[in-house]
């Protein structure tokens, strides 16, 4: 089974590496969710890594409706990630409705080949989630990242289930949500083909000072604090799924 570990930084992916990790999930944007990582940031990483590299190609946070100039600041991100070496691109696009714009998803997919498609968990904003595979079988993406339309995917090893069995062998399924050493077992015999997590932990900031009452933070807890994916915690994921 491929752990795929979502990374926000070079030491992250290392340490992805080191762990046993098949893939990463390259990511800028921490408290947006993850957007589009930054060309530097792409071409150390791939320098320094030699497993699967995903670079997610998100313009911006928010929803997932794109408009003409959006798109194409993703498929000029597509280019660079070619360049740059990336295995493959992280993406997804849906309708004001909340389905899975089939269309336009399928011609960025087309639009990345030779590199291979991950739909991120716009899924899981979905109203159908079986149409919703469908459709993205649909746009010829390999696989498919939810938390199964739960706030963690532990909630949702029965959807998650059914997702991969309807899926016969046409995409895979990435089960991503609140994925730890400790239920990588429940959720691999729910029959997910790959696990994906940040193994996150923090530790303290260089910068030693800090003015009281100003945080430019978002997603995580302060400036005081820098994430990281840990070596121990991958060590752990990976060990998990391999009993």
């Amino acid at each position: 089974m491929t752990i795929e570990i979502c990374a926000y930084s070079l030491e992250s992916c290392i340490n992805a590496q080191a762990g046993g990790a098949g893939r990463i999930e390259l990511c800028g944007g921490l408290g947006e969710g993850g957007t589009t990582p930054s060309a530097g940031l792409i071409e150390i990483v791939r320098k320094n890594i030699d497993i699967q590299l995903y670079v997610m190609i998100r313009p911006r946070g928010g929803d997932f409706v794109y408009d003409f100039f959006e798109e194409e600041i993703m498929r000029k991100d597509i280019d660079l990630a070619k360049k740059l070496g990336a295995n493959g691109v992280v993406l997804g696009v849906l309708t004001p409705d909340g389905n899975v714009d089939v269309a336009r998803t399928k011609a960025l997919v087309d639009y990345a080949a030779p590199l291979k498609v991950t739909f991120h968990r716009a899924f899981d904003l979905t109203p159908d989630p079986m149409k919703a595979l469908k459709d993205i079988i649909a746009t010829g993406a390999e696989r498919i990242l939810t938390s199964g339309q739960k706030p963690s995917a532990i909630q949702a090893t029965e959807l998650l289930g059914k997702l991969a069995r309807e899926a016969d062998g046409k995409i895979e399924i990435m089960a991503g949500g609140g994925v730890n050493h400790n239920n990588a077992a429940e959720l691999k015999a729910a029959g997910v083909h790959a696990l994906h997590l940040t193994a996150k932990k923090f530790r303290p900031a260089r910068q030693k000072f800090f003015p009281e009452g100003i945080s430019m933070a978002g997603e995580i807890p302060d400036e005081k604090s820098v994430m990281y994916s840990d070596l121990e915690l991958i060590e752990a994921m990976v060990q998990a799924v391999s009993e």
